[in-house]
């Protein structure tokens, strides 16, 4: 499991104070970092091995602009060329969203996906959650 802890600013808010809905997938996207670098440790755009195929969010609880929220991410289901990022945020002891995303090993030039390596579905399986 990876940890991440964000520290929400008053943009991230809606017309109501709370964090808007918007704004957790991207924090998601952010705190799936640790799992791109298994798969492309460089980060670099131009050959990039992965695209994302789907993303589920369930909003659980209100979050606010003034406390910081963690995120959790793990890996659920692998597949022989798709993973699941398992996602959770926290806030205040609470949880306030929890998500999916279902990413495909892609390659750009042939527009097909590729088996997931075994050295990588290795680092993942260190990762997997219930």
């Amino acid at each position: 499991m990876f940890y991440l802890e964000l520290q929400p600013s008053f943009s991230d808010t809606d017309a109501l104070g709370h964090i808007s809905n918007t704004t957790l997938p991207v924090w998601f996207e952010q705190a799936r970092m640790p799992l791109f670098r298994i798969f492309h440790p460089t980060l670099d755009v131009k050959t990039w091995p992965l695209i994302i195929a789907r993303v589920e969010v369930d909003y659980v609880a209100q979050s606010f602009w003034h406390l910081p929220v963690e995120v959790r991410t793990g890996v659920g289901r692998i597949g022989n060329s798709s993973f699941q990022a398992v996602q959770e945020a926290w806030q205040d002891g609470k949880l306030i969203a929890r998500g999916t995303a279902v990413m495909i090993h892609f390659d750009y030039e042939t527009e097909k996906s590729l088996p997931i390596p075994q050295d990588i579905r290795s680092q993942l399986a260190e990762h997997v959650v219930e």
